[in-house]
Parts: C-alpha cells; structure tokens; sequence
C-alpha cells in the first residue's frame, strides 16, 4: 500500500484558490457599549479589563460564542460569563449591532 500525503497549496490547482488571509468575517458586528458599560469597565482592575475586553472583541465576529446564555424573559438579550464577571448584551442580527449593557460582578449584575 502506499500513503498518498496530503496535497500542500503549491500542489493545488490556481483557479478557485482562495487566500487564507482573505478569509475573515465579511459582515462582522458592531459593538457598542452603553454608558453604564463603560463605567463598569472603568471600575475593572487591569488584568479583568483585559479578559472583558477579549471577549468584547470577539462578540464583532461571533455574536453567541460557546458559553453564552439566552436570558428567560427578554427578546433579544443574552450574558456571557468572564470568570466572576457577567456582560449582558442585546444583539440586532438585521443590522449587526451588539449593544453591551452591563459588565458587572455575578452578585450584582442582575439587580
């Protein structure tokens, strides 16, 4: 028998190659943080701030990550946990926007 080795990009056919640095989100979602967002980010010691942030960034691309959560009872609201931490956002799918309301700790963030 003989293993045939995957084909390398210098091996594939030109037409219909698409670049890998081409790839990348072509309708990427607006983030913006309400003013009490801010606030809260404001309060954040240094290294929460960066992870908070991390995870902001990463809502432009994929709105619903692995480990959001729907909240019961409101439209179109949802909260992602950053260690102790909750961000609770709505998300506008027809016009790409996610609104971040609230970046608070687990035993404030919902009252």
């Amino acid at each position: 028998m003989v293993k045939e080795s995957p084909a390398t990009d210098d091996q594939l056919p030109a037409l219909g190659r698409v670049s890998r640095l081409s790839v990348a989100p072509l309708m990427a979602y607006e983030v913006l943080l309400e003013k009490q967002a801010e606030k809260d980010l404001n309060r954040l010691d240094g290294r929460t701030f960066g992870r908070v942030v991390h995870v902001l960034q990463g809502l432009k691309g994929n709105p619903r990550p692995v480990g959001c959560r729907k909240l019961e009872g409101l439209r179109n609201s949802w909260r992602i946990r950053v260690g102790d931490y909750r961000i609770i956002y709505e998300i506008a799918d027809e016009v790409r926007i996610v609104r971040v309301y609230r970046v608070r700790h687990r035993r404030e963030v919902y009252r």
